[in-house]
């Protein structure tokens, strides 16, 4: 451990690497971390096999026992409301920030599922790509803006900047292509291949 109160709390934990002020600060019997940066994982005090690289990354991550989180958050407060969602990664500025109870979520880029709470089974890759996001499901949005406004939409496939980048709450759409669907706010079960492919389907 190096920095002032990294890993001060510590009692039988092993294999910890902390490093930053106030990284692993909370640590006790949570084991094999890695916390890299101002209050990273901060608040973890029994959580096992995190990775946390950024300020503030994971930095309410808690869970209730010793629990292999395997939850890895690299970047600025990438994952830092995370408490006791497991299996998250998350790399970017903010990526997956908002993330609490969330499971099995894949976020790279900029605020890449920004406000994504709850859900499960994610995958976002870009720049606000499923940035709105707050309890949709199993949704994979490849490219800037893909599925940025979706809120509780589920099992949407978005590959391609501004690809659905309208969707709110509709579900089981697919659009490849450079804003393919891209009006589209509630309608269901579309299927759009192509750049600019049904862009203007709304419903």
């Amino acid at each position: 451990a190096v920095g002032t109160n990294s890993l001060t709390a510590n009692t039988t934990a092993s294999h910890n690497t902390a490093l930053g002020h106030e990284a692993l600060k909370a640590n006790t019997t949570g084991d094999l971390n890695t916390a890299i940066g101002y209050q990273a994982l901060d608040a973890n005090t029994v959580g096992d096999r995190a990775v946390a690289v950024g300020v503030g990354a994971l930095g309410s991550q808690n869970p209730d026992s010793n629990t292999d989180t395997y939850n890895t958050g690299v970047g600025y407060s990438a994952g830092n409301a995370i408490t006791t969602g497991i299996k998250n990664t998350l790399i970017g500025g903010l990526s997956g920030d908002a993330i609490t109870t969330g499971n099995q979520n894949t976020s790279l880029g900029f605020q890449a599922l920004g406000k994504t709470t709850t859900s499960d089974n994610n995958t976002a890759v870009g720049y606000f790509a499923l940035l709105e996001n707050t309890t949709g499901t199993n949704n994979v949005a490849i490219g800037s803006i893909a599925l940025d406004a979706n809120t509780t939409g589920d099992s949407n496939v978005a590959v391609g900047t501004g690809a659905l980048t309208t969707n709110t709450t509709a579900g089981n759409n697919v659009a490849v292509g450079t804003s393919a669907l891209n009006s589209n706010s509630t309608g269901d079960l579309n299927l759009a291949i192509g750049s600019t492919a049904l862009s203007s389907n709304t419903v």
